[in-house]
């Protein structure tokens, strides 16, 4: 079992799918590596590249393919100028010839070399496989995407050596819920701090802060382009972007230049009782139509889950507190981070493996959880919260219509959010004492269900609203 970092669980990259787009750029990118320390890279004459399972049944639509043509170029999810993606794939459609890692260029034909198997490899419903020809031999290495951006090889097991990792990197190690409240009642701190101090054995606080900003500034930014970008998404669904027109419709008339004046100009604004779920989902599909058109977007667990908690930190920000500053940002991401590394753990991030659940359900428990502290929630009470978002996503299912991380993906993205307030509500009124479902049991459960869900219902467009509604009807 891995440490994991709230900086594993919430990444910059590219939308619109962690586990179809972010995951096989990475995973790219690591198969270049192994090939220039084998010391192969120089001899590579053609590439192949393999997509099976959900990667192949929705990597249209997730952009999988374009993924794969970035991450080989060597172009970095997190600082590629997003007006520069269309420029690049167009070059190595055009020529058939790939820069590999911006260096060495390849005959790549986008449309024979990169391969769509529906077939599902055996151990994870995302394989990739690049293949090498070289001295007119093929090299292969697959890989997989397991969510939120993760890659592994198969030969990754959990074993004693592992374990002995985990336990001595992390000061306080943490699978479960119950031991994360153990280290709180020792240590006397709230979540966030015990998750700080675990943060503090591998980086340095100014790192850390830094770091944290920067995962901020994305989503501010993010939300901030969303409410300003008028139109359609691309994809052929010709789905029509709402952020703009309910920002226009709730915005007052203070000047702001900038996604911090943005900011501080809503902090300003009068907001009726009415307006708050309209603010709401309203910065919660701001970021996932940024996400949906190929923009940059923080995954919190996953892509398509990105607008769930930075839709409830905008809402504690605008709404509850009006001083809020970065030390409560800080406090709300850490705790985020690690609700959402125990379902990882102990469950999936995955829709591949798990549906909707495993995606929307896990970010409305991270966004639950954090805000529940902020609100002066016992560390009892956080869990209680995570608990109560995910036992109502469970079961739900991933069917993305025509594969394209928009309907329902985006709207569900505002029910999570306003699922995660309603959760931190009600789990600040509740009493630790008369819980009857704990969150590690709801964990489970939801595990459970992942592995009972029929197949066409993880992000296949095989079930659900995804053959219920054609491409046609749109």
């Amino acid at each position: 079992m891995e440490c994991i970092s709230v900086f594993d669980m919430l990444k910059i990259g590219i939308g619109p799918s962690s586990s179809h787009t972010l995951g096989p750029w990475r995973a790219a990118e690591r198969w270049i590596k192994e090939l220039k320390q084998s010391k192969k890279f120089d001899k590579v004459e053609h590439i192949t590249v393999d997509l099976y399972g959900s990667l192949s049944l929705t990597g249209k639509g997730h952009a999988t393919d374009y993924a794969v043509i970035l991450g080989l170029f060597g172009a970095d999810p997190e600082t590629i100028p997003i007006d520069s993606i269309e420029s690049i794939i167009s070059s190595v459609k055009d020529t058939n010839t790939l820069l590999l890692n911006n260096e060495l260029a390849v005959p790549f034909d986008a449309k024979k070399d990169i391969v769509f198997n529906r077939k599902f490899l055996p151990f994870h419903a995302n394989g990739i496989t690049f293949t090498a020809t070289i001295n007119g031999r093929r090299s292969s290495s697959t890989f997989y995407s397991i969510g939120g951006g993760f890659v592994v090889k198969e030969e990754r097991t959990v074993s004693k050596k592992q374990d002995a990792i985990f336990e001595n990197t992390f000061p306080y190690p943490i699978r479960l819920g119950t031991e994360l409240l153990a280290y709180c009642k020792e240590l006397d701190m709230p979540i966030s701090s015990v998750v700080l101090e675990n943060e503090k054995s591998i980086r340095d606080m100014d790192t850390i802060d830094f770091e944290l900003k920067r995962v901020w500034e994305t989503m501010l930014e993010c939300m901030y382009i969303g409410c300003h970008t008028e139109g359609h998404l691309p994809g052929g669904l010709n789905v029509r972007r709402r952020a703009f027109d309910m920002h226009k419709s709730l915005k007052c008339d203070l000047p702001y230049e900038t996604p911090q004046e943005w900011l501080e100009t809503i902090r300003k604004t009068e907001v009726k009782f009415r307006q708050i779920l309209t603010w709401v989902s309203c910065f919660a599909l701001s970021v996932n139509e940024v996400n949906a058109a190929l923009g940059r977007v923080v995954t919190a667990p996953t892509n398509g889950s990105a607008g769930v908690i930075p839709a409830v930190l905008m809402y504690y920000m605008v709404i509850e507190n009006h001083e809020a500053d970065f030390e409560h940002i800080k406090k709300f991401l850490l705790g985020a981070g690690e609700i959402g590394s125990i379902f990882k753990k102990g469950a999936t991030i995955s829709a591949a493996m798990g549906g909707c659940q495993a995606e929307i359900g896990v970010s409305s428990s991270m966004a639950a959880a954090a805000l529940c502290e902020l609100l002066g929630g016992s560390p009892e009470q956080v869990l209680i919260a995570a608990e109560i978002a995910m036992e109502h996503h469970l079961g739900m299912t991933c069917d993305p219509i025509g594969g394209l991380v928009q309907i329902p993906c985006i709207e569900r993205n505002a029910m999570g959010a306003i699922k995660a307030i309603n959760a931190a509500e009600l789990a600040l009124g509740t009493d630790p004492q008369n819980v009857k479902v704990p969150l590690d049991k709801v964990v489970n459960t939801m595990w459970e269900t992942a592995k009972d869900m029929n197949t066409k219902y993880k992000e296949t467009s095989e079930g659900g609203l995804a053959i219920g509604v054609h491409l046609s009807d749109c």
